[in-house]
């Protein structure tokens, strides 16, 4: 982390100054190459290295223009490894109460009030497709009846 502040430092100041020193933007995309252990970033700075060699020595304006992009996409690949990142890392998905499940297997929505029409609605849509005499799976037409049991009498099944 303390490496990618300071290679987004050392990348500012050639991308933001009128006469830039191409060498020095090269020899730190060099580096970023040798060092960097994400592939993106080493992608991104292996594509930008000819272009920034090629800056040192040219006063082509499309040239330093094509440097000064190839250091913004590096310094994009830098600023999104460095950005803090929100909500819970490596937390396990919330599971779902068995309601929930069999709203997502009749395809209906989790937050609102169900009626039992809607909920038989929603299971002969279903069916339509998962009927093993139309192509569906013997169990997935289980589950699927199943669902519409739970939804209904929502009391009398157990959370799994």
């Amino acid at each position: 982390m303390e490496r990618l502040e300071s290679w987004k430092l050392a990348l500012e100041r050639p991308r933001s100054a009128q006469s830039a020193n191409w060498a020095e933007a090269g020899r730190i995309v060099a580096e970023i190459v040798r060092m960097s252990t994400d592939v993106t970033l080493r992608q991104a700075a292996e594509q930008a290295l000819p272009v920034l060699r090629q800056a040192v020595d040219n006063d082509d304006h499309s040239v330093t223009l094509a440097a000064q992009r190839r250091i913004g996409v590096v310094l994009e690949v830098i600023h999104d490894l460095s950005a803090p990142r929100f909500g819970r890392r490596n937390a396990m998905p919330k599971k779902l109460s068995s309601e929930d499940r069999a709203r997502k297997v009749l395809g209906l929505p989790l937050a609102v009030q169900l009626t039992c029409e809607d909920i038989n609605r929603a299971y002969r849509r279903a069916a339509k497709g998962m009927h093993p005499d139309h192509g569906g799976s013997t169990e997935a037409f289980i589950d699927l009846a199943a669902a519409r049991d739970i939804l209904i009498h929502p009391g009398a099944h157990k959370d799994v």
